[in-house]
């Protein structure tokens, strides 16, 4: 049995395999048309207040001290008229009040145990995600971030809005210290690929702006590597106008490996498909979206893994080339049709120049120095996608050697490949990140802001993590 195994995970890695893209497609298309709704707005002001009181102290001391007291104190000063009075003025619910109430729930979610498995699996890659990028331990030589960042509280609703967050810069109206992340409720359940949307999200606003001045230097250099490669049709412009967005994509990619960016292709396409009955990628990018149009992102991603430092990147980059390529008809940004070749040429140069140039405010390192897709990395997923697809217990040696990213990676790239069981990688990934978030050090009773900062470092290794799969 062990022999197969060993032979089943030397396949995985020799050979990228996305034949059930269909398949996973059709499970993110279903998952949106479910429209599951969230939990009710809690827009009771003395009621919500008790539930908040209530729902406190079953949060780590992390986030009662940086969520949950500042935000109960924030609704005290403002009292019931002043509470009644944002919600009055915001009466679709997409501006402020949404904001405030997007708070609650995150408190309340967490603290009253909603969705417990999955609310739980979903808290523990958005912690990992920030882990990786902000914790001493994956700076070494880079100084500490100059902005203090506690991974984001997670909640589910507002499924039209699909994944979407709220940078501290937004929640701190409210005196609160952290970000939020959203996914519709439909996914807490279903919908595989939306997973891959997570290190976007996470990876994003607060994350690249904690160090001060990187986005500012990142679009620059985007704008100055592109001009000086003779890329026309206003692509510097488009491009370095977006660099919050794009790269959020690039960050994902250096976290969760090829994953990020083949899932991305199909979970556009899967909600593409519910929205507008095509599965297919977008090829228009209107000015008003913050983000690259649809089909550039596929190229970002397949150009930035590329880059990555495991063997399997050139054929995973190639891969996800080629499937962008199937939607590719003709790339318009701002209404202005954009050559196909100097589209590409633009995203591969985007992709370099984000990944790989040395930064001023990074002490004269890149973001691939920091976090990267190597081969260990992909060995572990590639073991964890066999563990995946089984439904046999999950024993103890499972429980560690690993990390949130790995688990999230290896799911969306077992659900790809042929003859994949979706709802069982679904379950088993989310128990395998439960199992994670139970022993989390920053969910017990410390104040602990990043869980990678308490490592051992030990004289001799016995065995290298992904040995423990074989």
């Amino acid at each position: 049995m062990q022999g197969l195994l060993e032979r089943n995970r030397i396949t995985t890695l020799m050979n990228p395999d996305i034949s059930n893209m269909t398949a996973c497609i059709e499970n993110v298309k279903r998952a949106v048309l479910l429209n599951l709704q969230g939990p009710l707005d809690p827009t009771d002001y003395n009621q919500l207040r008790g539930r908040l009181y209530a729902a406190k102290d079953k949060l780590p001391r992390l986030y009662q001290q940086t969520v949950a007291i500042p935000f109960i104190l924030a609704l005290d000063e403002l009292g019931q008229q002043g509470f009644s009075d944002l919600l009055a003025r915001d009466p679709q619910r997409n501006g402020i009040a949404r904001l405030m109430l997007d708070i609650a729930h995150c408190i309340l979610q967490n603290g009253e145990g909603h969705n417990a498995l999955a609310t739980d699996a979903f808290q523990e890659i958005v912690s990992d995600l920030y882990d990786g990028f902000l914790s001493a331990e994956d700076r070494v030589g880079i100084k500490l971030p100059d902005l203090s960042v506690i991974p984001a509280l997670v909640k589910w609703g507002e499924p039209d809005s699909g994944p979407y967050t709220w940078p501290s810069d937004a929640t701190v109206a409210f005196n609160v210290g952290a970000a939020l992340v959203n996914l519709p409720p439909a996914n807490a359940f279903s919908g595989l690929l939306a997973w891959s949307s997570i290190p976007h999200e996470v990876c994003g606003h607060d994350i690249l702006h904690a160090d001060l001045g990187l986005m500012e230097e990142l679009s620059r250099l985007v704008h100055i590597r592109l001009t000086e490669a003779n890329i026309g049709s206003g692509l510097p412009e488009y491009w370095a106008s977006r660099i919050d967005e794009t790269a959020a994509d690039v960050l994902g990619v250096l976290n969760l490996g090829p994953a990020a960016a083949i899932g991305l292709v199909g979970y556009f396409r899967g909600m593409n498909a519910a929205f507008s009955g095509q599965a297919k990628l977008r090829n228009a990018g209107p000015s008003s979206d913050p983000h690259a149009a649809d089909i550039l992102r596929g190229y970002l991603g397949a150009y930035a893994t590329a880059l990555l430092k495991f063997d399997q990147a050139e054929a995973w980059s190639k891969v996800i080339e080629a499937e962008t390529d199937k939607d590719l008809t003709g790339i318009e940004i701002d209404g202005t049709a954009v050559d196909a070749a100097a589209a590409k040429r633009s995203a591969q140069i985007v992709a370099t120049t984000i990944m790989t140039e040395k930064l001023h405010s990074l002490e004269n390192h890149s973001l691939n120095e920091i976090q990267n897709w190597s081969n260990k990395d992909e060995n572990i997923a590639a073991s964890l996608r066999i563990l995946l697809q089984t439904t046999g217990s999950l024993k103890e040696e499972y429980r560690s050697g690993y990390y949130a990213a790995h688990v999230v990676a290896a799911a969306v790239t077992a659900g790809l490949s042929a003859h994949s069981d979706l709802d069982i990688i679904f379950n088993r990934m989310q128990s395998l990140l439960k199992i994670m978030h139970d022993t989390n050090p920053a969910w017990g009773p410390l104040f602990v802001q990043h869980p990678g900062d308490i490592t051992r470092h030990l004289l001799y290794y016995p065995a290298a993590p992904e040995e423990l799969f074989l």
